[in-house]
Order: C-alpha cells, then structure tokens, then sequence
C-alpha cells in the first residue's frame, strides 16, 4: 500500500515556512542601502529586466484601488518552480514551493502561509479541483488567481525564482556553512539520481549541495524537509548579513536578475527595507495551512481542514486590514485567537 510505503500519518503538519524564496528580495534591498549607489544602478537594471507585467492589469480584481507598498498593507506570492536550463518544462512547470505573505506596513510585520504542493484546491481556470502545483499550468496568473480563490485575499504581487536563481544566489556568497543532519543522496539541478551525496555534520555547501538539502523529501517526511530548508535559509541570512558578503551583492544581484520574475517595480522593492529598518526586530508570524493525508484513486492530495482555512483566511484579511470585497479599513477589528494557527520565527 501507498500508505505504508511513505508511513504518511493522519494528524495536523505544523510546517515551517520556506523563506528561502523571500531572502533574495530582502539581500536586494539590504545590498542597495549599504553599498551605495553603484549596486543601485545595477539592482535597478536587474529588476526592469525581470519585470513582468499581468494582463490582468495594475490591481487585483479583489481589489478596489491599486496599491502602492509605501504607503498600504499588501501581499506576494513567492513561487518556487521546479524548473531549470535542463529542464526547460516550458508550460508544463510545477510551483515546487509557494508561499502567501501579507505585509501590514504601519506595524512592519509580515505573515507568511506555506502552501503545500500537493494541497487540493479549486483552480479557476480548470474550473475543477486538482493539486495546487497544477495551477501553473495556465501560467504566472493561473496560480495567483488559484490563490486568491483559496484565501479570498488580493494578490498583489509575485516573485517567481526556479532552481538556479537559489544555486546562483548560495554561489554568489561564496557558500554556505550548515550542520546536516542526517546523511543522504540527492539528485542535482540536472535531474541526474545520487548526484549530491552529503553525510551527516557541519559543512560547506556549494550551490547544488544547499539545494538537494532543502529540496529532498524522499528520506522522511515534508515535516523534516521543512526543517532542512529552515536550516538552509539561516545559513544563507548569516551568510549574508556578514561585513565578508557585502562586496558580493553584485554577484548575488545578477543571480537574481537572471532568474526571476515579479511585478515588483524597482521603486516598490526599495520600499519593502523599511520593514528591515524600522527600528524594531522584524516579527515574521508563520501561519499553518492544517490539513490531512489523503489517498484518492487518482493518487495523493493533501485535502484542507475547510474551518481552520475560513479562520486562516480571516486572519490574512485582518492584517491587511480589508473587508471581504477588498475595501480597506481604518482600524482592523479585534483579532481572532490563532494559538492552534501559527508559530513565530525572528
């Protein structure tokens, strides 16, 4: 059986959110406040590069006025695509990783909802259910419409990385430093089984390596994968705030322009560091999408606890402080008690 083969449990996932794709967006912004206006020109040229337009236009349609980041509450959605020069999927990639974070820009702080990949949900353009990862199939918009379907928030904005914007950006640090924590192989960017073989302790990693260990997910279960990838992503924020890396944030900056694709304008990210530099540790709170394991005859799907989401859901409009038709709101009402919801990272 299916079910004994993977040892897959009936009970709630409380899931570490995969920051790794929301970092290279902050070490843009960081780079450009600390090194001055060289990396300025050249942040600026990277993002006109990736820029890319929604035919749905300026705003959501859950959206009564456009939005602009200085000043309003918003949310991105980060995609992790399982794509690469070898690969070269064409429409038919996948988001390996999303994530969903709303930015309350008077509190400077930032919930973030981890999406996993094999989540059931309805997809607008299929007008049907199916797994989450799916949506990409009709494209970048595809999967924000999928998206706001699902939590019934605007999504004002993406960011879209694939596997060799992560590689280029751990590359363009020079590595990382991290305690593995259990010993494994790993097939590469290039799809090719047992590549990356890594053994159990502290260690360098290279671009590949750091990949394999956040991406593998055959040696336990999502929980642990979501542990490694949080290990990852330490790594690379310690690798990056150090005084050693600030000259490489060039390097790091054309990994990025080569590799991503949002319609972040230039302008719009350099007002995302005041959420860096408030004056105050940045509160990221991590909101669990709960759920369970179930088998169906077409496969595996992760099918969504409906309450805990509408609660989720009311929680997200809250921080952004809109109503349920995308009007916002002077004061938020009381929120609601998120105790079995979320847990909090620094």
């Amino acid at each position: 059986m299916a079910n004994n083969r993977y040892h897959l449990k009936k009970k709630k996932r409380k899931k570490r959110v995969l920051l790794y794709i929301f970092i290279p967006l902050l070490i843009i912004v960081a780079g450009v406040a600390l090194y001055g206006g060289y990396l300025v020109n050249k942040a600026s040229n990277a993002v006109a590069d990736s820029k890319t337009e929604l035919s749905r236009g300026e705003k959501s349609e859950k959206r009564v006025e456009p939005v602009d980041p200085k000043h309003d509450n918003i949310s991105i959605l980060f995609m992790g695509i399982d794509d690469s020069e070898t690969r070269n999927m064409g429409t038919a990639t996948r988001t390996d990783a999303l994530i969903l974070a709303t930015l309350n820009e008077k509190d400077k702080s930032v919930k973030m909802v981890s999406i996993p990949r094999d989540s059931l949900v309805y997809i607008p353009d299929k007008k049907k259910e199916d797994k989450i990862n799916h949506a990409h199939y009709y494209g970048d918009e595809g999967t924000i419409k999928t998206v706001e379907e699902l939590f019934d928030i605007p999504v004002d904005y993406f960011v879209k990385m694939n596997f060799e914007a992560f590689i280029d950006v751990v590359e363009a640090l020079d590595g990382i430093e991290v305690d593995v924590p259990v010993s494994f192989s790993e097939q590469d960017s290039k799809d090719r089984a047992d590549a990356i073989h890594l053994e159990k302790g502290f260690q360098h990693l290279n671009g590949e390596q750091a990949l394999a260990l956040a991406r593998t997910r055959k040696i336990d279960s999502d929980i642990e994968r979501g542990k490694r990838q949080q290990l990852v992503v330490k790594a690379i924020i310690d690798k990056a705030i150090s005084v050693g890396s600030i000259t490489k944030y060039g390097s790091v900056i054309d990994a990025l322009g080569n590799n991503i694709a949002t319609n972040l304008s230039f302008g719009e990210m350099l007002s995302l560091y005041d959420y860096a530099a408030s004056g105050q540790q940045l509160q990221i709170e991590s909101l669990v999408l709960e759920g369970s394991d179930w088998w169906s005859d077409h496969g595996y799907y992760y099918r969504l606890d409906k309450n805990k989401l509408q609660l989720l859901s009311q929680s997200l409009k809250e921080h952004l402080e809109i109503t349920a038709t995308g009007q916002r709101i002077d004061d938020s009402s009381d929120s609601i008690k998120e105790d079995d919801l979320t847990f909090k990272t620094n």
